[in-house]
């Protein structure tokens, strides 16, 4: 530092000797100091010029012991971003103050920048926080501000989840220009790239720091998505017409209806919010009660006070399970008096009395669709049998069981059991359209003769599986078991991670692939490959939570060892000699593999999380 101990004034001494000897001209009064807001111990330092190493700053001879630890250039990175916004808010004319702050690492941690007349807060992250540390951070900046602005030096979590939320994340970095340290403010995308600005020609505005990036990336950043939590056990719905939604809601998306109603989850009293109802078909009425028996989710705003619910499926209530809700009563009868028949004319005396004429039957018309496709039961419409049997497949996946097309019938409808093969396989598709890669595709819990049904390919390749129909059967039976564990996953009561969905790989390509002369194994249980892709699904998801090196670099080998056994029983083309080693291995082995990473990594996460508990 220069000037004294308590100086915020920091420099860079030059490496080359030369280089030094101008800056000596230059600065002949300098004084130089192990400063305070460095960490240092406060003693006097000089400057040492070296031909054959770098010049460097050195102590006194009469200085205190110093425990300074960070020496690097950028451990003054927070005075000369300090600087910076001082010199920006003279610039601008604004008033303020500009702070550093010590959260426990050093003096370095953060810069804090409150600008008066506006009331917005400004916090330079330069220590590593995590998101109870950011969170609790907010709330003690937001006591007295109206607006924070968060702008860090690492790219992590919390980057992301800002940029999940407004499109972009502020970052700042700092580059060596001769004795100091250039300050330059970025603006990171959704894709991770990061356009730089030098900060003296950022605009620090009443509305925060803004580059010409910021304002780019705003322009065409869509309007970020609620946090969205499943509603467990259904939920019944009536529209309130007398109501309007607010035109400018959080939630309101394109080929969506936003419509206010009055909901009624399960076992909880009835809530007037707004619901968001797909825009492919009309709003439904308003006279009506329905029921979304499964799907719907709680969507929450940003800002963490306003919420809607979200459902993409629903069927309407008959009238007595309506009025059981306490959503509807049914409107009372009104008494109509009898219609008076006028008297017939007298026939007179002696004319004999003729016989009515006999009732022409109605003809009835069969439409051709009525003569090619079979009848449902005459109280369900098409719609209505496809949500039925979808909410009876839902069940089954609740139950941990599968079903036959005969057990379906029995809940729904005899008329199902006289569906052709064609019909049934698109009846399915309509339950199971569209496919998704996060919803389980619920056609894989019928069985035939104990086995998947022998139209499933038809009806995998009318959904848009890929491969579906160029599949080898054993490859189609796995999938089935594979996407039936995803659907009791899904169903579950808590609901469970999925794991991911089974590919399928073309019959023809697969022998292409194998070398020639190898030995194919025989196939391992499909309840091994599930096992194993499971434990995939849980090890990707938590590696990310990971602090330590040891459990970070167990549980990438334990994935990508997984990942090579799991192609290589798929036929995937692998070199010779790994080809071997993975023919080697038993599912059992993978398997433990797999589940020793897992419980590593859960015991890193907790272990991470006692110490920041310890901390807070």
């Amino acid at each position: 530092m220069i000037g004294d101990k308590d100086s915020d004034h920091p420099v860079i001494l030059p490496m080359d000797a030369h280089e030094l000897d101008i800056w000596r001209r230059m600065h002949p009064s300098y004084d130089y100091w192990c400063g305070l807001q460095l960490g240092g111990c406060g003693g006097q330092l000089t400057d040492r010029r070296y031909t054959n190493k770098v010049c460097h700053f050195a102590h006194h001879a009469t200085a205190p012991i110093c425990y300074r630890t960070a020496n690097g250039e950028s451990s003054a990175d927070h005075l000369f971003i300090k600087r910076g916004v001082r010199r920006l808010m003279d610039k601008r004319q604004l008033r303020g103050k500009v702070q550093t702050r010590d959260l426990g690492n050093g003096p370095g941690d953060a810069v804090d920048v409150y600008l008066t007349e506006s009331r917005r807060r400004l916090r330079f992250q330069l220590g590593p926080v995590d998101y109870r540390a950011w969170r609790g951070a907010t709330d003690e900046l937001g006591a007295d501000a109206d607006d924070i602005d968060w702008i860090f030096a690492a790219e992590g979590q919390i980057t992301q989840q800002i940029i999940g939320s407004h499109g972009y994340c502020l970052r700042v970095r700092c580059e060596t220009v001769g004795g100091e340290r250039r300050v330059h403010i970025g603006a990171e995308a959704r894709d991770r790239t990061v356009a730089w600005t030098p900060l003296e020609e950022c605009a620090l505005t009443a509305s925060g720091i803004v580059t010409p990036h910021v304002e780019e990336i705003r322009l065409s950043f869509p309007r970020p998505k609620p946090s969205a939590f499943p509603v467990q056990g259904g939920l019944v719905f009536t529209l309130a017409p007398e109501a309007v939604a607010p035109a400018d809601s959080p939630f309101t998306l394109e080929g969506r209806h936003l419509l206010v109603a009055d909901v009624k989850p399960m076992d909880s009293p009835i809530v007037r919010t707004v619901i968001s109802l797909p825009g492919d078909t009309a709003a439904p009425p308003s006279e009506h009660v329905y029921r979304v028996p499964d799907g719907a989710r709680i969507l929450v705003a940003g800002n963490g006070r306003e919420w809607a619910v979200e459902a993409n499926r629903y069927m309407r209530l008959n009238a007595h399970d309506a009025q059981r809700t306490g959503l509807w009563t049914p409107a009372p009868e009104r008494f109509e008096p009898p219609a008076v028949r006028p008297p017939a004319p007298a026939r007179p005396v002696g004319q004999p009395k003729t016989p009515a004429p006999a009732p022409v039957p109605a003809r009835r018309e069969v439409s051709k669709t009525a003569a090619t496709a079979p009848a449902a039961r005459e109280s369900l419409t098409r719609p209505e049998i496809v949500t039925a049997l979808r909410d009876a497949l839902a069940q089954c996946a609740r139950e941990r069981a599968t079903a036959t097309w005969e057990m379906l019938a029995q809940v729904i409808g005899p008329a199902l059991v006289t569906y052709s093969l064609d019909d049934r396989c698109a009846l399915l598709v309509e339950v199971d359209r569209p496919l998704r890669e996060h919803v389980p595709v619920l056609s894989a819990l019928i069985r035939e003769r104990g086995a998947s049904l022998s139209y499933l390919p038809s009806v995998l390749a009318r959904l848009g599986v890929p491969h579906a129909e160029q599949a080898a059967s054993l490859q189609i039976r796995s999938w089935a078991v594979v996407e039936s564990e995803r659907a009791f996953a899904a169903y579950a009561t808590p609901s469970r991670a999925m794991s991911a969905r089974y590919v399928l790989i073309p019959t023809a390509l697969k022998a292409r692939q194998r070398p020639a002369g190898r030995r194919i194994a025989s196939r391992p249980k499909p309840s091994s490959v599930t096992r194993v892709r499971t434990l995939l699904s849980q090890l990707e998801q938590l590696r990310p939570r990971l602090q330590g090196a040891m459990a970070r670099q167990s549980a990438s080998k334990a994935i990508s060892g997984g990942q090579a056994w799991l192609a290589h029983l798929d036929g995937a083309d692998q070199p010779a000699q790994q080809q071997r080693k993975l023919a080697a291995q038993t599912p059992e082995s993978v398997i433990g593999r797999l589940e020793r990473a897992t419980s590593a990594a859960r015991d890193d996460i907790k272990a991470a999380e006692w110490l920041t508990q310890r901390k807070d």
